[in-house]
């Protein structure tokens, strides 16, 4: 649904009455607006029993150090794939220093993220996600559901590390948000690249974890298609009532 900045700003109030058909029929996530608002609507509010414990137990997580496994050696190897093991038996998540990813780039891609996100709604909105597609811009599914609303915005855009799509982000972004954006789609395109040359990396250390040979799992992925997705999680007055992301299971 494309509205454009006015008409978003102006119809805020609207959203804040007690009638609740009102506040559904008008909702919007503008979150230039909603991040000063004390009162949260009500479909941004989650109960109780869903929201984290307090007082979870911290889990003990294993650091593990990238840079001689990356450089080929063996000793390395199979010691980042003993702590990689253990990781995914006790509860499925590890670090990884050293991992290679240029610290500039990181940085770059952080910025422009940033940058986004703090655009107007209406310029958002140039890169609206369709329903049924799986990239472009969504402000907290306000489209699909009418409760439990994550407080959040993405942007989803389509890698693919086959060697005739070197351009693939570059042009998408383009294409929705304008030749402004072409370093924007410069960045994010090595920034993909880097992180699928690291998963491959991974793969092999998964691959040596379950005695299985170090490229096994590699061969199914190194021409691999895949979704990036920034999801920004802008300030709420009442952090206690809302949640960014809900419980769910990623395919």
């Amino acid at each position: 649904m494309a509205i454009d900045c006015v008409s978003s700003i102006a119809s805020m109030p609207h959203h804040l009455k007690d009638d609740s058909k009102d506040e559904q029929k008008h909702l919007v996530f503008d979150a230039s607006v909603l991040k000063y608002q004390s009162r949260i609507p009500q479909q941004f509010i989650w109960p109780d029993d869903e929201k984290p414990c307090a007082n979870a137990p911290e889990l003990q997580v294993p650091l593990i150090d990238l840079e001689r496994f990356l450089s080929g050696d063996p000793v390395a190897a199979m010691e980042a794939s003993r702590l990689v093991s253990e990781a995914c038996q006790r509860h499925g998540f590890f670090l990884v220093v050293n991992h290679g990813v240029d610290a500039t780039l990181v940085a770059d891609a952080h910025r422009y993220m940033d940058n986004f996100f703090e655009l107007p709604l209406c310029e958002k909105q140039r890169a609206q996600r369709k329903v049924g597609e799986h990239c472009g811009y969504a402000s907290s599914f306000t489209g699909r559901f009418s409760s439990k609303l994550p407080w959040k915005e993405t942007l989803s855009f389509r890698y693919s590390a086959q060697r005739n799509a070197s351009t693939m982000v570059e042009d998408y972004l383009v294409n929705k948000m304008g030749d402004e954006f072409r370093h924007f789609g410069m960045v994010y395109q090595s920034y993909c690249e880097a992180m699928s040359k690291l998963s491959l990396g991974i793969m092999e250390l998964l691959a040596i974890s379950l005695g299985v040979g170090r490229a096994h799992f590699r061969e199914f992925f190194e021409e691999n298609d895949s979704i990036m997705r920034l999801n920004y999680y802008p300030p709420c007055q009442k952090p206690d009532l809302t949640l960014g992301t809900g419980p769910h299971c990623d395919p």
